[in-house]
């Protein structure tokens, strides 16, 4: 486990560092070039029933959870081009940056994963590039209006390529792999291949395994001397977390279920408190109180409200980042309990976000066990609820 810890600190202390590095052997653009003709495109893919990233590895299927946990499998924001990808960081845990991108390898050179960037250039002309390259040979390459994938051999490597597109911007993930550890490197090489995002949409919901850096949730006042409540999984592995307004605050207990955190704002004093004791509200239709991550509303800190209902699935329609930690009231205005994002992981792949309801009760007790009375009363909870603030290491 340290070593797996120990590869994602690496990764993303070298991607904070400013891109300083120049390489010789770094990607130059490719001049923009007229696009194909529908023809002379078809020519250059596989046949349409292979069209699909595991035709790429033809003999492989995608790995098991056990077996991307074995090599250290993260998510994570590639901050040098932007993209998204996953990472086996037990594998790479020696990180540099290229003149475009970012580049993670093994101890001994085996493997080899790079990430780069280009302005002004053109898919299609990128794409003959690439099958140009020397000592490559490649064996399978589908190219599509927006993207494109290929992969063979490349020296004594095996390699895997993938690379999208947005209007004349393109961003791209090379993998290469000894055949000695194709094995083991195939499956993997494919999840970052179908995992790759070249232009994640900033207001989604981060995937499992993906730490944001910084990290915006809502937190609930619980008790006029500081005390506040907030979702765990939005506040964990926290260099800081901050108030902003108001200081720093501390996680200092847990549930045992993984859902809520009780934080301490050290001089928060005669805070208005939300009123969560009394009978629990009906929680079928909802108001959700929070406030909002700052690309889901264009940087404002505005207390927002929006309407839901509970289901079997869990809240419907799921909120905007930044409602982890928010309330939840019935029409009456009672307190109905506090609102969980998740991001659940299937099959390896991120899937649509869910957002639980913590109930009223499950959250009575948590605080009873950690000797805080809820506050009585019938105030606006709107007045109770802050934006927290997690910066990771």
């Amino acid at each position: 486990m340290g070593m797996k810890v120990a590869g994602v600190i690496v990764a993303l202390l070298a991607l904070a560092l400013p891109v300083c590095a120049q390489e010789s052997g770094a990607k130059a653009a490719p001049k923009v070039a007229p696009k194909k003709s529908h023809t002379a495109a078809k020519a250059d893919t596989t046949k349409a029933a292979k069209d699909t990233t595991a035709s790429i590895l033809d003999g492989f299927n995608a790995p098991s959870p056990a077996h991307l946990e074995a090599v250290g499998w993260r998510i994570i924001d590639d901050l040098v081009t932007g993209a998204r990808l996953g990472v086996p960081s037990a594998l790479v845990p020696q990180a540099s940056l290229t003149r475009n991108g970012s580049r993670w390898t093994s101890a001994h050179g085996t493997i080899e994963i790079e990430t780069f960037r280009l302005h002004e250039a053109a898919l299609p002309a990128l794409f003959d590039d690439e099958k140009k390259t020397r000592r490559r040979t490649v064996e399978r390459s589908t190219l599509k209006p927006d993207s494109f994938i290929m992969s063979g051999e490349q020296g004594l490597k095996r390699f895997v390529e993938r690379v999208q597109a947005s209007g004349s911007e393109l961003r791209g993930i090379t993998i290469l792999y000894d055949q000695a550890t194709e094995g083991m490197m195939a499956p993997v090489a494919l999840a970052m291949a179908d995992a790759f995002q070249g232009f994640p949409d900033p207001s989604a919901g981060p995937p499992p395994g993906l730490l944001r850096s910084v990290e915006y949730a809502t937190a609930i006042v619980v008790n006029e001397r500081g005390y506040l409540l907030t979702s765990a999984q939005a506040t964990g592995q926290c260099q800081s977390i901050t108030v902003p307004g108001l200081g720093h605050a501390e996680r200092i207990a847990t549930d045992s279920t993984g859902e809520l955190a009780l934080l301490r704002l050290y001089g928060g004093q005669d805070m208005a408190a939300a009123a969560l004791a009394g009978d629990a509200g009906t929680p079928d239709n909802l108001t959700l109180i929070g406030i909002a991550d700052p690309l889901a509303q264009t940087g404002d800190t505005a207390v927002t409200q929006v309407p839901a209902h509970l289901t079997a699935q869990g809240i419907d329609p799921a909120p905007k980042l930044g409602f982890s930690g928010a309330a939840a009231v019935d029409p009456q205005g009672r307190f109905a309990g506090m609102v969980d994002l998740k991001w659940p992981l299937v099959a390896g792949v991120a899937v649509a976000g869910h957002a639980a309801l913590v109930p009223a009760d499950a959250i009575r007790a948590f605080l009873k066990s950690q000797s805080i009375a809820p506050a009585t009363g019938r105030g606006a909870i709107d007045q109770s609820v802050l934006r927290v603030i997690c910066v990771r290491k």
